[in-house]
């Protein structure tokens, strides 16, 4: 679906998140919101949406039709709008993302960090999402004990998991230290990682999501920090 060339103003603020059709209209009248750098009073003045940017309460925005966005996920936070033990991720994002109903695209357990991808596009999630699609995902392991050569060998030919029917094995183990792998896999079964590390004999003490398709966790995105994905980030995940 093409983005429609222009929209008045209260409505642009209200597909944004920014609230009802009514608050976006008190903020507008009330001159809390700059388009293009000029202060707009008037809820119904209509703009050109491609390249638009508007300030809310002095804040910087950009239209966007969709959100796509990725995150460095902390520790000790739950990949849910409903929390049991932990604080959300969704926290970590300004409100009117959140209000626009953004995703976040296959959870990370509580205590996993690392790079997890957000959005509000249904068809961008289940592509991202889907078993049928592979999307290979990679992931720092750091264990308990000394990893060998023979554990290596384990996880690529396969291992068996509780109530799985066949072996479960990576696509790719990689050693970066005695006790730390990478391991990369293409399903996202239920604490799969940390089962596959049991089925050796091991135990995961650290898990950290580094990769998701050839989309790499920048070194410059701290610890609880999200960004916009870029067109060079949306090329290495697969999509054009």
């Amino acid at each position: 679906m093409r983005m429609a060339k222009k929209l008045d103003l209260e409505r642009i603020l209200s597909k944004q998140g920014f609230g009802s059709r009514k608050l976006c209209r008190i903020m507008i009248i009330n001159e809390e919101i700059t388009v293009n750098g000029l202060i707009c009073d008037d809820p119904s003045t209509e703009f050109e949406l491609e390249n638009l940017k508007f300030t809310v309460k002095g804040q910087t925005w950009e239209y966007r039709e969709k959100s796509y966005l990725m995150m460095h996920k902390p520790s000790n936070y739950e990949c849910s709008h409903k929390t049991q033990h932990h604080p959300t991720i969704y926290s970590l994002l300004p409100h009117p993302l959140v209000e626009r109903g953004v995703q976040c695209i296959g959870r990370l357990d509580e205590d996993t960090t690392g790079l997890i991808l957000i959005s509000d596009d249904g068809q961008f999630i289940h592509r991202m999402s889907s078993p049928k699609h592979k999307v290979p995902k990679v992931y720092e392991v750091t264990c308990k004990h000394p990893i060998l050569q023979t554990n290596i060998h384990a996880l690529l030919s396969g291992v068996k998991l509780i109530d799985e029917d066949e072996t479960i094995a990576a696509l790719n183990v990689t050693q970066i230290g005695e006790r730390i792998i990478h391991m990369t896999l293409a399903e996202g079964k239920y604490h799969q990682v940390k089962r596959m590390v049991a089925a050796i004999s091991n135990r995961v003490e650290a898990l950290k999501r580094i990769q998701i398709g050839e989309l790499k966790l920048p070194d410059n995105l701290e610890i609880g920090e999200w960004r916009w994905l870029s067109d060079e980030d949306m090329i290495q995940l697969g999509v054009h």
